[in-house]
């Protein structure tokens, strides 16, 4: 009876100094979202570790291993994806717009990351513009800062001028309020 005691306390023993010798975890939260601009390109580093040390992977949401693409794509040693800064013309959504995770193995197991969505901002020059608006006398005119598309979701109206002076709310103008990228004048001339 003591030696089938002993023997599962030993085997019990066993599990546990292999739980304490093996495990796999995440550093910390990994970010969702990576917005990054062409001209600079990106580091994602895959946040898990473990002992024995694990193997980390990258994936693309669809859990299709990626590969190394030279001098654009590349996965280190230590796990960190790197996406190299491109120029406009060789963007591609499968690279540049697309939801990646990492995951990360070893003796203990696999663990799988939160999706993260990556996403290039192409650097190219833009212009923003201010659409015509006609109005009566004693009416509102709503003026409306054009900011293309392509960059709408990184660009904020901060100030409206004119003639290279700024225009302030009360100040220059008694009746204007602006509003994001509008600007409403009212004339009781």
């Amino acid at each position: 009876m003591w030696i089938l005691a002993i023997l599962f306390f030993q085997s019990i023993l066993n599990v546990f100094s292999e739980d304490l010798h093996s495990s796999l975890y995440f550093v910390n939260a990994s970010v969702q979202e990576v917005v990054f601009a062409s001209t600079t390109g990106t580091l994602v580093p895959c946040p898990a570790g473990g002992v024995p040390p694990a193997s980390l992977r990258w994936y693309f949401a669809t859990g299709e291993e990626i590969y190394d693409v030279p001098g654009i794509r590349h996965v280190h040693s230590n796990g960190t994806l790197q996406i190299f800064h491109f120029p406009p013309s060789s963007f591609s959504t499968r690279i540049h717009d697309n939801t990646y995770y990492c995951t990360a193995e070893n003796p203990s197991g696999k663990i799988r990351s939160q999706d993260v969505h990556i996403k290039a901002v192409l650097r190219e020059p833009y212009t923003v513009r201010v659409e015509d608006q006609k109005a009566m006398r004693g009416n509102v005119a709503v003026f409306k800062c054009i900011i293309p598309t392509s960059v709408e979701a990184y660009v904020n109206v901060v100030s409206w001028e004119k003639d290279t002076i700024s225009l302030v709310s009360g100040k220059t103008l008694p009746l204007a309020v602006f509003l994001g990228n509008r600007c409403f004048f009212a004339r009781d001339e």
